[in-house]
């Protein structure tokens, strides 16, 4: 029984790391179609994205049913609910890299042109990435150290957020010409930090499921 319960939360753990590879891969060819405006690549991402819908499904039936027919206490009890939490947490951060290859796809039809190269929404997007790589090994590792980290990551990615917005700003007041792709840019912005919320999330569950108890981390 033990060694069926084990090996059925190692198959949800694979589940998970693969679901954050295509999340970290929508994330990164979102951006880089943006800066691109490469609207075949932005397509990809859209298109994609109910494959990853589907692996959040996958996970949510896969712990039901453990829930179900192992009744799980304590520890791995906190694992499996925190499993489907991080499932969920990763479902939204793809929905907001659709949104990002959605401003590309917006950008390309109505002929607009990037005012400048984009370099700190690129270096945004890096970090966020990483933060997505990281929560995923700090639950499948329990290591609430790494976890807790992503708070002061996401302080980075909120600061980042701030300084692009009033850049764009600075933009439009120098140029009203830029005014429309100067807005979706911030959007951009904001969609990548919601995606390391996100990504804090899912370092609070490691918190949760090794103490047991809630940690605000964002």
């Amino acid at each position: 029984m033990i060694r069926q319960f084990d090996q059925s939360l190692q198959d949800v753990k694979n589940l998970l790391l693969q679901m954050g590879e295509h999340l970290e891969i929508a994330i990164d060819k979102a951006v880089k179609s943006l800066s691109r405006l490469d609207a075949r690549m932005a397509r990809e991402v859209l298109e994609h994205d109910p494959v990853i819908d589907e692996m959040e499904g996958k996970i949510d039936d896969a712990v039901a049913k453990l829930i179900a027919t192992q009744q799980p206490v304590a520890t791995d009890l906190r694992r499996l609910i925190a499993a489907m939490k991080i499932a969920s947490d990763m479902e939204r951060m793809a929905d907001l890299a659709a949104n990002i290859a959605q401003v590309t796809v917006q950008l390309v039809e109505q002929k607009l042109s990037l005012f400048k190269e984009l370099e700190d929404i690129p270096k945004m997007a890096a970090i966020t990435q990483q933060m997505v790589h990281d929560g995923i090994n700090s639950y499948i590792d329990g290591n609430v150290a790494l976890a807790r980290k992503l708070a002061d990551t996401d302080d980075e990615v909120d600061r980042m957020y701030h300084d692009i917005v009033n850049e764009l700003l600075d933009l439009i007041k120098q140029n009203q010409a830029d005014t429309e792709v100067a807005l979706r840019l911030s959007f951009v912005a904001r969609y990548l930090e919601r995606i390391a919320d996100h990504a804090t999330n899912i370092a609070e569950n490691i918190v949760y499921i090794q103490t047991g108890k809630r940690a605000d981390l964002n």
